[in-house]
């Protein structure tokens, strides 16, 4: 299978990040995923809360350098935006403990950084709604439809594509 990119431009970087006790992420500046990544937490969770904010927290190293690298090629960066599923995830990244609750309280600071860069305009942190985020198939496996759609943005191949 041929994997297909199309950049719309440089200057919009695309993120999508999605975590069930795996992270997966993927980069995107138009079509076709320009990388993407399947990574096991190194910690364990207590909840889907817990691991989404691990999963953000372990690629923002990623996010960051992406961004950083474009900018040293002399691109200048109109949006960095990272999509999440999960509005919990995108209250507590924004704004901190602030948005934390008693089943919340037990995470760790470190996985605050999000906020910082997202306070510093470095990242822009949106929702999406679970049926368009496109890291989902990198995080659990599907199967039929389902896996057919989050093939078709990650490789950008026809939904029906098939091998010969």
């Amino acid at each position: 299978m041929k994997l297909t990119l199309f950049a719309e431009s440089l200057s919009n970087i695309i993120w999508y990040v999605d975590a069930s006790h795996h992270t997966g992420s993927l980069l995107t500046f138009g079509r076709g995923a320009a990388t993407s990544s399947s990574t096991k937490h190194k910690i364990p969770s207590k909840s889907s809360c817990e691991s989404e904010i691990i999963g953000l927290y372990d690629k923002i190293g990623d996010v960051l350098w992406t961004r950083q690298f474009l900018e040293a090629q002399g691109y200048k960066i109109n949006t960095n935006i990272v999509y999440q599923d999960n509005m919990g995830i995108l209250s507590l990244a924004k704004n901190g403990y602030v948005s934390s609750s008693k089943r919340t309280k037990h995470i760790k600071a470190k996985y605050y950084l999000v906020q910082d860069k997202y306070n510093s305009h470095e990242i822009d942190l949106k929702y999406c709604p679970t049926d368009t985020m496109w890291a989902d198939v990198l995080t659990k496996p599907l199967q039929g439809l389902k896996f057919r759609q989050m093939r078709t943005v990650l490789m950008n191949c026809p939904l029906d594509y098939s091998d010969p």
